[in-house]
Formats: C-alpha cells, structure tokens, sequence
C-alpha cells in the first residue's frame, strides 16, 4: 500500500466530509454574520457545523460515523501490515471483532468511571455515547485483555498479533479524533497561535471554558466565543506521523515481535502526555490528569519492552523477524 496515496484519501475523505455536512465560508472577520465554529487566523469560517443527520426518525451522530470510518481504515491497515510479519487475515478479522466490541465498552467505562461524580445521579446516560465520551485509553486497555486472551485460547502469537492491530489502532485515532471536533469537545485552553479555534460558547460544555478563556471571549452579532488549541488536530497529526514512524520501522527495522508495539506505547505515550497537558477538560484522579498517568505508564512499559528485546543486539546484523 503506497502511504502518500492512503494520506491523500484519508485527507480527501476528512475534507469531503467537512465540506458535505458544513457551510464553510473562507472570508475576513467582518464579513462574518455569525458561525458555529472557526480558524480565524487562518481566514476559515465554518457558518454551520452539523453534528449528525436524520433518516426518518433516526438519528445518526457524525461522532460515531466517523468512530467507525477510522476502526474500518484501521483494519484495512491492520491486514496490510500483518502480511509482513506473518499474521493471517483470519485472525485480524476475529480481533478487529473483538476490538470493537471491548475496545468500545472499555472506552465507555474508563470514561464513566473517571466521571462517576457526574453518571451516579445521571444512570440513564451511562450507555449513550452518541454525544461523546469515550477514552482511548480505556478501550486500548480492555481491547489488549482481550486480544491476550484469544491469542491464548487459539495459540497464537500475541506480540505479533499486537504489532499488525497497532499498525491500524494509530491511523484509526487519527481519523477518529475528527468526532471530537463535531461534537465541539475536548479541546485546550486559550491561544491565539495561527491554528487557534473560535467556538460559539453556547454549543460547548461551559464546565471546560477556562477563567483564560471567559476573559478573553469575544463577542461578534451578539454571539459570544472564545479561543482554544485545537488538540483534536495535534492529536491526530501526531498520530499520522507516529503511524510513518511505523511504517519505516515494519517495513525496514522490524527487529523483534512486539516492537511496533513498544513503539507505540512510547510515541502515543508522549503525544498523549502534551495533547493532555493542554486540554480543559481532562478526567482527573486527585490533583493528577488520569490519561497523563496512564500514557507514562505507557511510556515506561514501551522502554521495558524495548530494553529486554534489544539487549545484544545493538550493533548485530540480525535480519528481520518474519
């Protein structure tokens, strides 16, 4: 698979979809009536962002849509990948199952368990994930349970089964991110750097606008708004190029089973980490960010993995494992 040809039609998708469910209006402040959201250092108007769409009495969230295009992008890339290191197709087909499922509940319950102040007296949205809330974290921990525990059952190899998933987990976060930017969520705090996002402050939870923010609002035809780092798209770009960063390795450096899996642990660890110091909206454990602990943790583990395997072989001329 040509990557520069997979980066184009993933960022020919996000823009097409952009385009289709939004009134983009690229014109000068003062021409600007009224918008929901906007890049205005960039000169990017968006007039109306929609956060899903309607068949008959049903109703379909953009955030779940665009959940779904990353997690069949990720399998797409998973397959790919796993070719090269000796996984079959058949199995990534019964993990990408088995990913979805958990690596759903595992989000949903890492999130509500961390925000259980909140769903203890609101039980009845516990199950509705249509507005948000779900943590990566959480389905990638629940999600690695249970691909340890087919790949026991079934006697194959984990780490390598790991590494193909990793390959199609980053790409899919990158993608997947994009949901948070139609539900108007989990963004940072102030800025006015050239990436800045204008947000109208009634479409977004007033307990994540910051006192920087509330000083700062603008007011424009009676709307007011304030600024944010848009960490929805350093997530993603981070992870775009975390995802090159495995590609060279897979295809040129693979040394060892589980190293696409170390190195995602330590980049995503360390893109988290920053992303996380930003936003307003983090799920807090005491005075600590819950997802900063946990994306040290990955980092640590990632080293570890790293150190055992590559122990004796700095300087080897061992070939790639298949």
């Amino acid at each position: 698979m040509n990557f520069l040809f997979l980066t184009n039609e993933i960022i020919s998708s996000v823009s097409n979809v952009i385009s289709t469910v939004s009134t983009v209006s690229n014109v000068v402040m003062n021409d600007a009536k009224g918008y929901d959201i906007a890049f205005p250092n960039l000169g990017i108007y968006i007039e109306t962002l929609r956060n899903n769409i309607h068949i008959g009495n049903f109703t379909i969230a953009y955030y779940g849509i665009i959940i779904a295009l990353g997690m069949l992008i990720g399998f797409y890339v998973a397959t790919h990948f796993g070719k090269l290191i000796d996984v079959s197709e058949d199995t990534l087909y019964d993990i990408f199952i088995l990913v979805v499922i958990f690596g759903v509940i595992g989000a949903r319950a890492y999130y509500v368990i961390f925000r259980w102040d909140y769903y203890q007296i609101r039980p009845y949205e516990i199950l509705d994930i249509r507005a948000g809330g779900l943590a990566v974290f959480g389905g990638i921990i629940l999600g690695v349970i249970a691909i340890a525990v087919y790949s026991f059952i079934k006697k194959v190899d984990i780490l390598k089964v790991l590494d193909a998933t990793m390959m199609g987990v980053v790409i899919g976060q990158a993608i997947g991110r994009y949901g948070n930017f139609f539900n108007m969520e989990a963004f940072g705090g102030y800025t006015n750097n050239l990436l800045a996002m204008r947000m109208r402050t009634d479409y977004i939870d007033q307990s994540s606008i910051t006192f920087e923010q509330k000083i700062n609002m603008i007011e424009e035809n009676g709307i007011s708004y304030i600024q944010a780092h848009p960490t929805f798209f350093y997530e993603s770009f981070l992870n775009i190029l975390l995802f090159i960063v495995l590609i060279i390795i897979i295809k040129k450096y693979y040394k060892f089973k589980g190293q696409i899996l170390a190195t995602y642990l330590i980049g995503y660890g360390v893109i988290r980490f920053f992303v996380e110091s930003l936003r307003t909206d983090s799920l807090m454990l005491g005075i600590f960010r819950v997802s900063q602990l946990v994306a040290v943790a990955c980092v640590v583990l990632g080293c570890i993995i790293y150190i055992y395997n590559m122990k004796g072989r700095w300087g080897s001329h061992s070939s790639p494992v298949l």
